[in-house]
């Protein structure tokens, strides 16, 4: 699914990734793993189309990016805190998004917070979610046009015990219906339950560990 080529990428002469390559296999868990800084996050920038490299290509579902498509097709993204129209409630801001693509329906919407635990009926804007009802706002984005491919950079983040566990048992059943998942946490535990590979980045550099 991601085929990542001698890919380096240096900012105002800081370089960030230093060579790397990797392939993640279509149908499976990935686990992206490393201390703050190490890379991960600009990493899925890379993949994702936001961030050019300086050296190197990058391959998603058979198209190169920045050369076949600026933004590959077809996947869901969660990177950092999502953003969202703070006086806006959730299923308002989920249709906003829609729009710009037209390939989710009202229906879509509506099933895709319900998964992830949201009441699509819920008026209350999104500025007075809390932090972990935001990361499930973001989720259900990130799934509501069903891809193959979700890049999710920490979706753990804010969430009690039980929205973790809720958020575990989702990822484990797109997986079983053929999704692909790139997944950076620093939670050990959500590596090893979810993950079918494991990367680890250190200092601009990606080893496979697993």
């Amino acid at each position: 699914m991601i085929v990542v080529d001698h890919v380096f990428l240096t900012l105002k002469k800081t370089p960030i990734l230093n060579d790397i390559n990797v392939n993640f296999e279509r149908g499976n868990i990935h686990g992206l793993i490393g201390r703050n800084g190490s890379g991960k996050t600009m990493l899925m920038k890379c993949i994702c189309g936001f961030v050019n490299p300086t050296q190197g290509q990058i391959t998603v579902d058979g198209k190169r990016i920045g050369k076949d498509c600026d933004f590959p097709d077809n996947t869901g993204i969660i990177i950092e805190m999502p953003g969202f129209i703070p006086y806006y409630s959730g299923y308002k801001n989920l249709v906003q998004l829609a729009n710009l693509r037209k390939k989710a329906t009202a229906d879509d919407i509506q099933n895709a917070m319900q998964a992830v635990g949201l009441d699509p009926l819920l008026k209350r804007h999104v500025r007075k979610y809390s932090l972990g009802m935001r990361q499930r706002l973001g989720l259900a984005q990130a799934i509501m046009e069903d891809p193959d491919l979700l890049v999710l950079d920490e979706p753990m983040n804010g969430l009690d015990k039980d929205g973790v566990a809720d958020m575990r048992r989702y990822l484990l059943a797109l997986k079983e219906r053929g999704k692909t998942i790139l997944l950076a946490s620093h939670s050990a535990e959500d590596i090893d339950v979810l993950c079918d590979t494991v990367c680890e980045m250190d200092k601009g550099r990606l080893q496979r560990i697993r």
